[in-house]
C-alpha cells in the first residue's frame, strides 16, 4: 500500500480494545487490527475498566486513546463520546469515522460541521430494551432519526436491522455483519467447574430483559433434565432482573457470573451439549455467531435476527414451556445435537472476519473519497413500523 492509499480512520462511540464486554468492542478489535495491519492509521477512543492501570498506547497495530466517562447508565456512553468527539476535533482530521451507536447520534453535527465524513453503526432496536423508561425510549427513537439526517452512511449488522430502517425511514444502510470465530478449547479446562463435555447446557448473556435469561431459567428449572445449565453473565444496573434469575434457578442452574478468561469461556461454548440464546432485539450477536463458530447446537428465542443467522440449523422457543421440551429432547437425543452442531459451523462459514473488514475498508474509501453527502434522507418516521 503506498502512502497515498492509507487511510486515517476513527472509532469512537464503545468502550474501546481490548474487547472485554459486547459486539461494539469484537468488531472494533477485529476490523480494526485488520485495517492496521493493510497499513491504515486506526485510532480507537476507549473507556478503562481498571482507572488505575493505563491502558497501553497501542494495540495490535491500533492507536488507542483512554478517555473517562461518567458512571451512570444513561450517561456513561454519552459522556465518553462527547469527550472523544471534543479530543477528536482538535486533531488533524481523519479521513473517515466510525461512530458506533445510534445513541450517539447528537454529536454527529459536529462532526459533520468539521467535514469528517462519518458512517454510524446504528446497532439493534435500543428503544425497545427493557432497561430504558418512557424516557430513554423517546431519546433513543429521537437519536435514530439523527444518525439517519446526520449520518453519511448507516451501517446495520443484520437484516431485519436494515430493513427497519428502509421502511421506518426510507434510508438505505450498509448491511455488514460480524465475525463468527472459529473456536477451539481445551476440554479439560472444564474440570475447573466440575463439567464434563457434551454434559451441561449453556447461557452467555447480560442480565437485560430482551435477552431472556429469566425465560430460560425458567423454562430449565420446570423441564425435566439431568444434565445442568450453565449461566455466564452479569450487568451493572440490573439487581432487580438478576434477583429474578436468582429467584427462578433451582439447583441444577450454575449461575458463573462474568467469565473474563477466554480459553476457560470457549471450553463451556466447545463443552456444551446445547447453546441456548436469548437475544431477541440488537440484530447479529456476537455470542450467538462464537456459539455456531464452536460447532455446538444452538436453541434461541424465535426472532428474524436469531434465524438470519442459524436458518434451518437451529431450533426455536419464545415460551418457557418451548425450552423445557427443547432441553428434554436434546438429551433424550444427544448424538443429533452433534450433527446439529456440524450444521451450526456451516452457518459460521457465512461470517469471515476478513470479509467484514475488507467492507469496513471499502466504506472507508468510499466516505474519504466523496466527503460528506451533501444531501441525506429527512430522519422523518414514515410511520409503518408498529411502536
Amino acid at each position: 500500500m503506498t502512502p497515498s492509499d492509507r487511510l486515517r480512520i476513527a472509532m469512537i462511540g464503545t468502550r474501546g480494545v481490548p474487547a472485554r464486554y459486547g459486539g461494539f468492542e469484537t468488531a472494533i478489535e477485529e476490523v480494526g487490527q485488520r485495517l492496521a495491519a493493510r497499513g491504515h492509521q486506526v485510532l480507537v477512543y476507549c473507556r478503562n475498566p481498571e482507572p488505575g492501570t493505563p491502558l497501553p498506547r497501542t494495540y495490535l497495530g491500533m492507536r488507542l486513546v483512554e478517555l473517562p466517562a461518567v458512571k451512570n447508565r444513561s450517561l456513561e456512553t454519552l459522556s465518553h463520546t462527547a469527550l472523544s468527539v471534543a479530543h477528536l476535533l482538535r486533531r488533524v482530521p481523519p479521513d473517515a469515522a466510525f461512530v458506533f451507536n445510534a445513541a450517539n447520534a447528537p454529536f454527529l453535527p459536529a462532526l459533520r460541521a468539521a467535514r469528517i465524513p462519518v458512517a454510524t453503526h446504528v446497532d439493534g432496536l435500543e428503544w425497545r430494551r427493557g432497561k430504558w423508561g418512557p424516557t430513554g425510549q423517546r431519546y433513543y427513537r429521537a437519536a435514530e432519526a439523527a444518525a439517519v439526517r446526520f449520518s453519511d452512511a448507516l451501517i446495520a449488522d443484520a437484516q431485519g436491522i436494515a430493513d427497519y430502517y428502509a421502511e421506518e425511514f426510507t434510508a438505505p444502510t450498509e448491511l455488514i455483519a460480524y465475525g463468527a470465530p472459529r473456536v477451539r478449547a481445551d476440554a479439560a479446562r472444564l474440570a475447573e467447574l466440575g463439567l464434563e463435555s457434551k454434559a451441561f447446557h449453556l447461557v452467555v448473556a447480560r442480565f437485560e430483559v430482551e435477552n431472556h435469561v429469566d425465560v430460560i431459567v425458567e423454562g430449565y428449572a420446570g423441564s425435566g433434565a439431568r444434565m445442568p445449565l450453565v449461566v455466564v453473565g452479569s450487568a451493572p444496573y440490573a439487581d432487580e432482573y438478576t434477583a429474578r434469575i436468582t429467584s427462578l434457578a433451582d439447583s441444577r442452574v450454575r449461575l458463573l457470573g462474568g467469565v473474563w478468561d477466554q480459553d476457560l469461556l470457549d471450553a463451556l461454548y466447545c463443552g456444551a451439549l446445547t447453546y441456548l440464546h436469548g437475544h431477541s432485539v440488537g440484530g447479529t450477536n456476537p455470542s450467538l455467531l462464537r456459539a455456531i463458530g464452536a460447532a455446538t447446537a444452538v436453541d434461541a428465542f424465535d426472532v428474524s435476527f436469531n434465524r438470519e443467522v442459524l436458518g434451518p440449523a437451529g431450533r426455536y422457543w419464545s415460551t418457557p414451556q418451548e425450552v423445557a421440551g427443547l432441553i428434554e429432547s436434546a438429551e433424550a437425543g444427544a448424538p443429533a445435537q452433534v450433527e446439529r452442531g456440524r450444521q451450526s459451523l456451516e452457518r459460521a462459514a457465512l461470517y469471515d472476519w476478513d470479509d467484514v473488514a475488507a467492507r469496513y475498508e471499502e466504506l472507508a474509501r468510499h466516505l474519504a473519497t466523496t466527503g460528506p453527502v451533501r444531501h441525506r434522507p429527512s430522519g422523518r418516521r414514515t410511520g409503518k413500523v408498529p411502536r
